[in-house]
């Protein structure tokens, strides 16, 4: 993990990319290789604003999410320095691009905490439930839920693009749009499949 303050860095944004640090850490619960680029003045940070932040993190599992990339940059942050360190003080905005492989879509949705949303998917566009799995083939999903007294799956492909604020999910065989449900701080503004993997980009809100 590397730290990269701007060239006008100094003591006080030394300060803050330490509690950035341990913040991002503590926010995760595992990260590979994560280079964080600062952007501000010791002026600016003394007056408690951090112009942003430029982040690129690998191997990332976030909320039980494992993440192949993230690439994030922030709008502007209002932090407090204190004996004990840095303080944010309030929601900033970041937006960037995720990469997800379908290997690591497929295990979260299989498991906790996301059971429940690959259960949902399995329902909404099959009919069926629990799901069995999902599969990114180049520019297509497949999902396969299995059928009482049957030895195969049943199987599904789809395709996906980015449709108010969220991801439509629409089978190759059908015009029917299902949308995915999406929390309210999170808008995607571009989502696709390629070469087995998932590419969202967008923006979101981000609460201390």
């Amino acid at each position: 993990m590397s730290v990269l303050p701007s060239p006008r860095s100094g003591p006080v944004l030394q300060l803050i990319a330490s509690g950035l640090k341990l913040w991002i850490r503590s926010s995760c619960e595992s990260i590979g290789d994560l280079q964080l680029e600062l952007q501000g003045s010791g002026l600016g940070l003394l007056q408690g604003k951090l112009e942003g932040v430029k982040l690129t993190a690998r191997e990332v599992r976030f909320r039980g999410l494992p993440l192949q990339l993230a690439d994030l940059r922030s709008g502007p942050i209002q932090v407090h320095l204190t004996p004990g360190g840095v303080v944010l003080q309030q929601f900033f905005d970041v937006q960037g691009e995720v990469t997800i492989t379908g290997r690591g879509l497929n295990e979260a949705l299989l498991s906790e905490p996301w059971r429940w949303l690959g259960d949902w998917l399995a329902e909404q566009l099959m009919g069926l439930t629990p799901l069995g799995g999902l599969l990114i083939d180049n520019d297509q999903m497949e999902l396969r839920v299995p059928v009482v007294a049957h030895k195969d799956p049943a199987r599904r492909r789809f395709r996906l693009r980015a449709a108010q604020g969220t991801v439509a999910i629409q089978p190759i065989d059908d015009d029917h749009t299902t949308l995915l449900p999406m929390d309210e701080g999170i808008q995607i503004e571009q989502a696709e499949l390629q070469a087995g993997i998932l590419h969202l980009n967008g923006r979101a809100r981000v609460t201390p």
